[in-house]
């Protein structure tokens, strides 16, 4: 046994180690944080989705195919695709890491949407990471910008740069948190700028967020970019938001599926 295993087991005695959300002690080790129960409650997309902005369809299988409303709606982005569903387990994460200051449950977060493309070379399609910013003044008030937090351990991983200072948010609005579809868009749109154009010209973008709503946050970040001169941008996000009627069945916890680059 070496040194570092048995400090690892002294510190586990003292402080051992707890599920990520609901805090019960872990009887062993898992490849995640949780415990059973909260482990049963994250639910990771798969196919079927729509190959353009990710959203999954209720049918447990099927073929990928577009949505209504990519159809009939142009998107600014290449494609989208979120880690899971936001609810149960993950929305709880979520609030945890974002609402309480709980940065190093962020960093775990973080990890598992590295784990989400690990092993398919898809990230070397991409040539540098932009985390959607927060305004000054959010920024401030809650101490630490999420979005950053989860692109750096996606940026640690795949060793691709992290540039959190190109992408801004002039102007200070109201949370999206209760607005609807349109209101969202109304909310944030001249809301971003690109200081920095020469940065982010040429790059092949991926724009990482929390947490895909309607998409108004992250349609705004694209066409900023591309209108800045990037080559393309697509959104990664950790959790998405589906409506009751289109949330799909529920699949056990397992390694999620979803292909940024196709």
């Amino acid at each position: 046994m070496t040194l570092k295993e048995i400090l690892v087991g002294i510190a586990d005695l003292i402080y051992p180690p707890r599920c990520a959300t609901c805090g019960m002690i872990l009887e062993e080790a898992g490849s995640l944080p949780f415990c059973p129960p909260c482990e049963a409650g994250l639910h990771f997309i798969h196919s079927p989705l729509c190959p353009r902005c990710g959203i999954p369809f209720p049918a447990a299988e099927g073929e990928d195919h577009l949505c209504g409303e990519c159809l009939s709606t142009r998107r600014p982005y290449a494609l989208a695709r979120a880690a899971g569903l936001y609810e149960g387990t993950l929305l709880a994460a979520i609030h945890r890491f974002k609402y309480r200051g709980q940065v190093g449950l962020g960093r775990i977060l973080g990890s598992i949407m590295a784990d989400c493309m690990s092993g398919t070379g898809e990230m070397s399609a991409f040539s540098l990471i932009i985390p959607v910013p927060l305004h000054g003044k959010r920024l401030r008030e809650r101490g630490f910008n999420q979005a950053v937090i989860l692109a750096r351990a996606i940026s640690r991983r795949y060793a691709l740069p992290l540039d959190f200072l190109s992408l801004s948010r002039s102007l200070f609005t109201k949370p999206q948190v209760g607005l609807g579809r349109e209101e969202r868009t109304a909310n944030v749109r001249g809301a971003f700028a690109v200081s920095r154009p020469e940065r982010v010209k040429g790059e092949r973008i991926l724009l990482v967020d929390d947490v895909y709503t309607t998409g108004s946050t992250l349609n705004e970040c694209s066409r900023m970019l591309l209108d800045a001169g990037a080559d393309s941008v697509a959104v990664f996000t950790l959790a998405r938001a589906v409506a009751g009627d289109q949330a799909p069945g529920k699949p056990a916890a397992a390694a999620p599926g979803g292909n940024l680059t196709q």
